[in-house]
């Protein structure tokens, strides 16, 4: 069985690991260009817990957060390469715009995002994380880890394109 799985078996996989008294942990995101920030991300999450499950969002749901020229790479593609990586146990790709599904399939007993989805003074923000609900509706609790400063697919975009209109690239 490969580590990339879909929604269904994934809660299966998912029910036999409670049994067996695993804590079950959920991150997601668009993964578009793997950077430093993703991978700290990944390590905070799996330290948090048993099983570390990864949303990947699909093609159109990173079209729609990110813009038409967005995914870079194709989401089979972006939800192998998180797959491949230590942390992570178990990958599903999701359609949908924001993880709240996912998150309702899953029930995780931790839910980790990155800080920027904090509201002032540090709380989770539940109009940036609507997943947020879902989880603690579930049992489960929301965290938010420090981002990697500097750090971003965005930030790694614009980069490249500066660099390939400098001339740069070639």
């Amino acid at each position: 069985m490969g580590r990339v799985v879909p929604l269904a078996e994934l809660e299966s996989i998912l029910a036999t690991a409670r049994v067996a008294g695993k804590r079950v942990v959920l991150t997601n995101g668009c993964f578009d260009l793997l950077h430093v920030g993703h991978a700290r991300l990944l390590e905070q999450a799996r330290a948090l817990g048993d099983v570390l499950v990864v949303g990947v969002n699909g093609d159109a749901s990173v079209r729609r957060l990110k813009g038409p020229a967005r995914p870079l790479v194709p989401a089979a593609e972006r939800a192998e390469l998180v797959a491949a990586l230590g942390a992570v146990d178990y990958v599903a790709v999701f359609e949908e715009t924001t993880a709240e599904r996912l998150a309702g399939a899953v029930r995780p007993d931790v839910y980790v995002k990155g800080a920027d989805y904090a509201a002032a003074g540090g709380a989770v923000d539940p109009s940036r994380l609507p997943e947020a609900a879902v989880v603690q509706g579930g049992g489960g609790r929301v965290v938010l880890v420090p981002l990697t400063p500097d750090r971003s697919t965005s930030g790694l975009v614009d980069r490249i394109r500066d660099a390939a209109r400098a001339g740069g690239l070639p």
